[in-house]
């Protein structure tokens, strides 16, 4: 019998519940997926206590890997047996196994394990449109990061090292400092303890970074646009600690014409010849070794409830999986 995650109604993590589900047949344009290994993400959380809708009652989860076991009228470019990954499907990936669209597959080759892809497919392809995508950086750039330490955070980091890009990355903990520097963060700033705008300044000479990535939102949202150089960009691609409140154009203007984005991973990979770029890139970085992925902590799906607790305490470093 397969078992799946579920919740009827926002709240705590203990909202969640361990259950038996019926999968069934999957239909046209389906496929039955059983999963080696879930993805953990912090907006999981985020549907969990209702910040984001959802119809209950609901499953959990928009990240996994595993093999299709079968395939539903009209599949042609999937087969029983091959290896999967997806992000940004329909809630259920807390299960052993789900009935799917093929819309949300990507093939996973032989080289990346399951528990790697599970952890680095929307990190992953989040890092390759931020890096990619969302402004035109170049070799010699300053960027601020925040949470550099994180699951993005690591990938993130060894990315930019390779297009050359200098990062420098806010964390909270000395422990988190030393693991950013060695995935490659050129300079780290400790927020609890240091005014991260103002060590910014000091470390471009006075002028600020041009592209600040901001995944906390609420409480970083001030200092990153402090943080930034005339005609700067903020990208907030996150809100750890809240939603970034309402902007005031006019601050905009005096703070030197900044401009601010609030991105979506899933309108930079609905275009699948885009989406098989971005793929193409992280796999081929990921493959190769040139990007290492961190799994730092493992949980079995039942205790998805203590993984969440983990999360929002910011006890996490790198990526989480879901180990079946």
């Amino acid at each position: 019998m397969a078992h799946a995650i579920r919740f009827y109604e926002p709240g705590a993590p203990e909202v969640m519940r361990w259950e038996a589900v019926e999968v069934g047949e999957p239909g046209p344009g389906e496929v039955r997926l059983r999963h080696s290994a879930v993805g953990l993400n912090f907006a999981d959380t985020y549907f969990r206590t209702g910040l984001y809708p959802a119809a209950l009652p609901a499953g959990l989860g928009v990240e996994g890997a595993g093999v299709i076991e079968a395939v539903g009228p009209g599949v042609m470019d999937f087969a029983a047996g091959d290896r999967v990954t997806y992000t940004g499907s329909p809630l259920g990936a807390y299960s052993t196994e789900r009935v799917l669209p093929t819309a949300s597959l990507i093939k996973l080759p032989e080289v990346i394990p399951f528990d790697t892809a599970a952890a680095m497919t929307m990190r992953g392809l989040t890092t390759a449109y931020l890096l990619r995508r969302i402004h035109p950086l170049k070799a010699g750039d300053t960027v601020l990061l925040h949470a550099a330490a994180g699951g993005v955070g690591l990938i993130f980091c060894q990315w930019a090292k390779l297009l050359g890009i200098r990062v420098i990355g806010s964390v909270s903990t000395e422990e988190k400092a030393e693991v950013a520097r060695e995935h490659g963060c050129d300079e780290v700033v400790l927020y609890p303890r240091e005014k991260v705008a103002d060590r910014v300044r000091e470390l471009t000479d006075g002028a600020g970074v041009p592209v600040v990535f901001d995944s906390i939102g609420a409480a970083t949202y001030a200092t990153s646009l402090e943080s930034l150089s005339a005609r700067g960009l903020l990208v907030c691609f996150g809100t750890a600690s809240g939603p970034v409140p309402p902007i005031d154009a006019m601050q905009l203007a005096v703070k030197g014409s900044l401009f601010v984005t609030r991105p979506a991973l899933a309108d930079y990979i609905a275009d699948p010849e885009e989406r098989a770029r971005l793929v193409g890139e992280l796999f081929g970085h990921v493959g190769s070794g040139r990007i290492r992925i961190e799994i730092n902590q493992r949980y079995a799906l039942a205790d998805a409830a203590q993984a969440h607790r983990d999360l929002e305490a910011g006890r996490s470093t790198g990526s989480s999986v879901f180990s079946l």
